[in-house]
Formats: structure tokens, C-alpha cells, sequence
């Protein structure tokens, strides 16, 4: 299968960044969900939105599956494909009690689910969740990590895993740009043809030497919130070489949104430059020389070389 660049400067990681940062899940993990609908056996308190206050029994976790919508929410329902963005609270739970591992409540920045990529138990939890719900999920490990666990994340082989999701927005694969189209006649860039539904734009680049510094240009005009650092983006995109014009990475192809946090040094310094500020909705054109995206060393198992000059084009769905 083929796996999407994390736009960093060192290797290609799957697109799990804001989850990856503090209970990681691996890609692709095999069998469906098991179990029943069963209780859940904690206790949640607390509206959408806010802290959650969960509350463990001194018994040990049973051994099934058990998803609850403790608030229903009225927006979209999340299906397989989608990015899902959701505040999050995430314990690991055993015979000798709970321990909290993840709490996106105190940074204020929540977590981005790509559906489709998830620990079965994960994607039984987020499948038909709506904008506006709480979900709470027990995981048991064969629903999670399995029988090894998953130390790097300090959960171990008999850990269950306990979710609180407050599902924020989905993003379908389908997702773009919404704003007023800006007319580009620059012979100096690439030219960016119209996106069907569902479709990346072509991108036209011209035989000609690539400019050395960094272009941005917006296409579509957003009238969302100019972007702030720090933000979690969910974002469509595709890049394209300069040099001959094709593409190495579509999150169109892909289907599915990506998700990134901007201006932290998480994506490469030429995305962090052009999309803080710029405002959501918007479809932006950027072309990025070698010193602002993989430098000299470029990104081999990407075919990317170290004088590459990278063209994106990328549309900013939302900020969170």
C-alpha cells in the first residue's frame, strides 16, 4: 500500500499527526471488530466540549467491545474514508487499575482520525459517529494493540483502551475548496486547471527554470479565519515535481483528507511559511525550493532529489 508523506524534512511517516503525537495508531491493522454493544462500565460526566470526568471501577475491564453514545450530536456521520476531528481523552485500563495517556482538553488541540487507518476498536467507535456526539469506547487488545501491545505508547499487551471522543468535524474525501475563484496568468508558474468533485486540479508546469524563492498564490478565496500557528489543519493537497511535472503525492488519489499542525515544524518550513495566515476555505498554489522543503539530502524513497523544486496545490478545509 501505498503510504502518504508527512511533509517532514527527515522520513515518510503515515498521516497520524496529531494522534501519532500522543497514542499513536498503526495503519492498517488486521480483523474486523468484535464483541457486543455491552455496557461500557465507567461513568462519564460532563457536557460536549468540556473535560470529561471518567470514573473506573475497581474491577478489572471485561474482555468485549462496548461503544456508547453518551450525547448525540446532529451533524455528519462519519464513514470509512473520512478524517475525523475530535478532542479526545485516552486511558489504558487493566486489573491494576487506569492511567491516563492522553488529555487533548489541556492543549486545546485535538486529535485527527483518519477512518479507514485505525485499531478496529477505533474505527467501531468513530463508524457513523456525528458532528456534535460523545462517544465513549472500551478497547479491549484484541480490538486494539493485540498481544504485544504497544510499549512506545505505554500500553501494554493485556492493556484495554478507554476513549472519550468529542467528534468536532468530519472531513470526506470528497472535500475542497469553498470561496471565490482568483484568476492566475503568471507564464512564470504552473498553471492549476479546474478540480472535479471529488478530484484534484491538474497542475501545468512550465518548461522553465523554477523560481528560487518561495510563491504562494490563492486560487480560491476562503472566507474562513486566517489561519493561526499551532492549528490542526485538515487539508486536500497534491504535489507535483517541477522538473518534469508529475506527481508524487495526491491526497485526492489517496481519498482521504490529511491533517497537520501548522507552524511548529511539523511539515516541511515551506508549507509553515505559506499557510500560516492564510485563511480557511481557500485553495493555494505554493512552489517550494529545495531549501524550504527536503534540502540538499532531499527524500530518496520519495524519488525526490536534493535540488527538487516542489509545487503543491493545497486546499485548507478546516482549522481546529
Amino acid at each position: 500500500m501505498r503510504r502518504r508523506l508527512s511533509f517532514s524534512r527527515a522520513t515518510l511517516v503515515p498521516a497520524l499527526a496529531a494522534v501519532s503525537a500522543v497514542l499513536a495508531v498503526p495503519l492498517l491493522l488486521a480483523g474486523g471488530c468484535s464483541g457486543s454493544d455491552e455496557d461500557v462500565e465507567v461513568s462519564v460526566k460532563g457536557a460536549f466540549g468540556s473535560r470529561p470526568e471518567v470514573s473506573f471501577p475497581e474491577e478489572a475491564p471485561g474482555a468485549e467491545l462496548a461503544v456508547k453514545t453518551v450525547a448525540g450530536g446532529r451533524g455528519a456521520e462519519a464513514r470509512k474514508g473520512d478524517l475525523v476531528v475530535a478532542d479526545y481523552v485516552g486511558y489504558r485500563w487493566n486489573k491494576d487499575g487506569s492511567r491516563l495517556l492522553a488529555n487533548s482538553y489541556i492543549t486545546g488541540r485535538p486529535g485527527a482520525f483518519p477512518t479507514g487507518r485505525l485499531v478496529p476498536g477505533l474505527e467501531r467507535a468513530l463508524a457513523g459517529a456525528k458532528v456534535g456526539s460523545r462517544v465513549v469506547a472500551k478497547i479491549p487488545p484484541k480490538d486494539g494493540y493485540g498481544d504485544r501491545g504497544a510499549m512506545q505508547h505505554q500500553v501494554g499487551a493485556g492493556d484495554t483502551l478507554l476513549y472519550v471522543l468529542d467528534v468536532r468535524a468530519i472531513y470526506t474525501g470528497s472535500a475542497a475548496a469553498r470561496g471565490r475563484a482568483q484568476p492566475l496568468d503568471d507564464p512564470r508558474l504552473p498553471k492549476v486547471g479546474d478540480a472535479r468533485p471529488g478530484q484534484g486540479p491538474s497542475v501545468t508546469v512550465p518548461k522553465t527554470a523554477p523560481p528560487r524563492s518561495l510563491q504562494v498564490r490563492t486560487l480560491i478565496e476562503g472566507q474562513g479565519a486566517p489561519v493561526a500557528k499551532g492549528r490542526l489543519l485538515a487539508l486536500q493537497y497534491v504535489g507535483v515535481f517541477w522538473r518534469d511535472g508529475k506527481a508524487f503525492e495526491s491526497s485526492w488519489k489517496a481519498g482521504r483528507p490529511y491533517a497537520a499542525t501548522i507552524g511548529t515544524g511539523q511539515v516541511m518550513k515551506g508549507w509553515d511559511q505559506a499557510l500560516v495566515g492564510q485563511r480557511v476555505g481557500s485553495r493555494l498554489l505554493l512552489v517550494v525550493p529545495p531549501s524550504l522543503g527536503y534540502g540538499k539530502q532531499g527524500l530518496p524513497q520519495a524519488g525526490i532529489k536534493g535540488d527538487d523544486t516542489l509545487v503543491f496545490v493545497v486546499d485548507i478545509l478546516g482549522a481546529h
